[in-house]
């Protein structure tokens, strides 16, 4: 049996409520299916082959708002981009140190990806000038992680706050390479200084303290430069000047939309989803890693390897979750889905304890916050931590009113809470999901139907 209700309500052409009415008897999970393309290798497809030479196709590209951000901003610099779509897109690039300068200011949307990243290319097309620039949440989220070490390479930035935010303007320059020693483990942070080393003489090395999801490095060996990573010290270093060609990308499903129906497939009763096409990058695997420690019966069949990255389907079977602690060197390789966790951590045995999250509060809303405050309107208890949160398991969520913040992924999280609570949950502004999904509500529908 599936939800009584599952329906979207517009507010002036604009804000979305996702209202979701669970049946007082019971309903269950069922089929197969494929999420968007993963968010993460989307922008470094794009962006790589709008800087290669040649031309780049992408298969199965993530047709959400932050991929489109991109594709805009690179355009707007001379990149010859096809109309985006999931069957194919042709990038006709125009090579390292060929950006133009462009008319107006450039855009990234919500997406700190595009930004962070791009900030790499621009400083360092010497004798070019550029303006970056977000929404309203963009503006807020720290830009010194990656201003600072673009800085040390001889980068002229300037902006808001003394260019800790956005909006940034870029006098590009010739860099020169550096040893950078992150204090946080940050794909962003580590991929904005790799690409800004493509066009220097020499070794840009950027070593973590933990090892963050590694999908730059793959991409950029793919499309031709020499990467060398050392996995025993956390480093990765890419010796310049390099010569990109454009490649035939194919974009597995995005693990981090996988999670939603893992989570789902767990707490739900008598539900069993396969999510077919996900990819398993070693760097990304940390929810599987979690959900296991939790209990939840999840398998990996049919694996394989396409264009680089590891990819399988999923299958989940309900279970009965426990308690765990999740913290370390884990958290990197989750931290996208501890909001869908918190919502698995609800409903399992025991109490739940997530630490080392600090990078959470600067995400698209403070995660650590609005996760538990919305969480905690439907009844959970879920404790607030500075760097994480305590989730006590076991107590019935009851629908209620929710707001995802325009935050993509509390509004997914959320959802997912709302199919096992009791009643009418009425979630506000869960047009935010399409930032990264699309077609969530859809697929929502299709497994509950």
């Amino acid at each position: 049996m599936s939800p009584s209700v599952i329906t979207i309500e517009t507010k002036e052409n604009i804000s979305q409520n996702l209202i979701i009415q669970t049946p007082q008897a019971g309903f269950s999970l069922k089929g197969r299916i494929r999420v968007p393309g993963d968010k993460s290798i989307s922008h470094r497809a794009l962006m790589l082959g709008a800087m290669a030479h040649g031309v780049t196709q992408i298969q199965g590209l993530l047709l959400g708002e932050d991929p489109r951000s991109t594709a805009s901003c690179f355009q707007a610099m001379g990149a010859e981009i096809s109309e985006l779509n999931t069957e194919l897109v042709q990038v006709k690039g125009i090579g390292l140190g060929n950006l133009l300068e462009p008319p107006d200011v450039l855009n990234a949307g919500n997406s700190g990806t595009t930004l962070r990243l791009m900030l790499g290319f621009l400083a360092s097309h010497a004798g070019r000038f550029f303006t970056v620039t977000g929404d309203s949440s963009l503006r807020s989220r720290p830009m010194s992680r990656v201003v600072k070490p673009l800085q040390q390479m001889g980068a002229q930035i300037w902006g808001r706050k003394e260019a800790t935010l956005a909006p940034l303007a870029i006098q590009g320059q010739s860099l020169k390479p550096i040893h950078y020693n992150s204090p946080i483990a940050s794909a962003q942070v580590k991929s904005c200084i790799l690409l800004a080393g493509l066009s220097i003489e020499g070794k840009t090395t950027v070593t973590e303290p933990e090892l963050s999801r590694d999908h730059s490095e793959r991409m950029l060996r793919a499309f031709g430069a020499e990467v060398v990573v050392n996995p025993e010290i956390n480093s990765v270093t890419l010796i310049g000047p390099a010569q990109l060609t454009g490649q035939k990308v194919i974009v597995p499903g995005d693990i981090s939309s996988a999670a939603f129906w893992l989570v789902a497939g767990a707490i739900v009763p008598d539900s069993e989803l396969v999510v077919e096409n996900v990819g398993i990058n070693p760097t990304r695997t940390g929810i599987l890693e979690a959900l296991a420690m939790m209990g939840a019966d999840i398998q990996l069949e049919n694996q394989r390897e396409v264009a680089g990255e590891p990819v399988a389907d999923l299958r989940v079977r309900s279970s009965r979750l426990q308690s765990c602690t999740i913290s370390g060197d884990i958290i990197p390789r989750l931290i996208d889905e501890i909001p869908v966790l918190a919502v698995a951590a609800v409903f399992a045995e025991g109490t739940t304890t997530i630490r080392d999250a600090t990078e959470l509060r600067v995400k698209e809303s403070d995660r650590i916050t609005v996760t538990a405050q919305q969480l905690n309107k439907m009844g959970a208890k879920v404790n607030e931590l500075p760097d994480g949160m305590e989730i006590t398991g076991g107590t019935p969520l009851i629908g209620t009113d929710v707001d995802s913040h325009t935050d993509h992924r509390i509004a997914m999280s959320l959802a997912i809470a709302a199919l096992n609570a009791h009643g009418t949950t009425t979630i506000h502004r869960a047009e935010a999901a399409s930032v990264s999904y699309p077609a969530f509500t859809t697929t929502l529908q299709q497994v509950c139907g």
